[in-house]
């Protein structure tokens, strides 16, 4: 079984997809109390490192090194700064990278990346890796839609996959296996059936101010969602919700006054692909807006299984 070093690892999202691809998870790593309580909750063998990740001086060998680093300074969701210190926390993946020497490597992170603004920071990364350790590596970067690998999500992300050069592999990111021509997109409905409508406390109530009725949050059960975010204000709407009507610019309304909710917590992990057994243990830290964040921040684990399973064979 080849094995794994996770950095910014968050509650496990690229974990699980580790774990399924066939990858012994060595070592994970995050700032959050409660990302490590709920990660070691469903992967209790791993050695889970928390705090920064700058103070850990050394790594353990392994044969692959996965990081999805903050991302809040590209985000459309977040405060967009190409400035920001979070924004360089490439820079500690890179130092991980020189010090292991994996074979190959993967990072995740948000699509905003892409913009004119960040390019340089995309860039340097990619440049930067490509010539870390003695060999260097050949890296690839796509952007990839995660109900397009069967997540009942619509979530775009940038992944980096670097191969090292010594190996004289190349890597070829996954097929869509979901959409168009495909397997069907995977829906709200086919996630969500069985779950109670009004599972109290476990969704935010707080009331629907006008940030959050700027745009369209709804979707229908026979569609995938929305984006699954960190903040639970900004959670978008379960369609058991009335439907939203624009009113114009960036102001839209309720079609009528019947009752309406935000996707609960729970929900939004099975919208992440999470299972049904995703454990949500209580602590001092699992605060409601808490376990929103951790499930939020999350890399969809169907995703980063089928990047990590599509790299080429080299472990042996």
């Amino acid at each position: 079984m080849p094995t794994a070093v996770s950095l910014f690892t968050g509650c496990g999202g690229s974990d699980a997809g580790l774990v399924k691809a066939g990858f012994d998870v060595l070592m994970a790593n995050d700032v959050l109390p409660y990302a490590r309580d709920v990660y070691l909750a469903n992967h209790p063998d791993t050695d889970y490192h928390l705090g920064d990740v700058s103070k850990i001086k050394s790594f353990p060998s392994a044969e692959l090194l996965v990081g999805c680093y903050p991302c809040q300074g590209f985000s459309q969701g977040g405060a967009r700064d190409a400035d920001r210190n979070i924004n360089f926390l490439y820079l500690e993946f890179l130092r991980a990278l020189r010090q292991i020497g994996p074979k190959a490597f993967i990072v995740e992170n948000v699509s905003g990346m892409r913009r004119s603004t960040y390019k340089h920071l995309l860039d340097d990364q990619i440049a930067k890796f490509s010539t870390a350790g003695k060999y260097g590596y050949s890296v690839k970067a796509e952007l990839l839609n995660a109900q397009d690998f069967g997540v009942p999500q619509e979530r775009k992300r940038i992944l980096i996959v670097g191969i090292r050069n010594d190996l004289r592999a190349e890597y070829h990111f996954p097929t869509p296996t979901h959409g168009e021509g495909r397997k069907r997109l995977v829906t709200i409905e086919d996630t969500l059936t069985g779950m109670p409508d009004w599972p109290m406390g476990e969704f935010c109530e707080d009331p629907f101010h006008w940030y959050y009725l700027s745009r369209n949050r709804r979707r229908d059960w026979n569609e995938t969602a929305k984006t699954i975010v960190s903040h639970m204000r900004h959670m978008p709407l379960h369609p058991i919700s009335p439907s939203l009507r624009r009113i114009h610019t960036d102001k839209w309304e309720f079609e009528s006054d019947g009752p309406a909710r935000r996707f609960s917590y729970r929900e939004a992990a099975r919208l992440q692909g999470f299972g049904k057994r995703f454990k949500f243990p209580d602590s001092e830290a699992s605060s409601l807006a808490m376990r929103y964040r951790v499930v939020g921040n999350a890399v969809p684990p169907p995703l980063f299984r089928a990047v990590a399973q599509a790299l080429p064979d080299v472990w042996g």
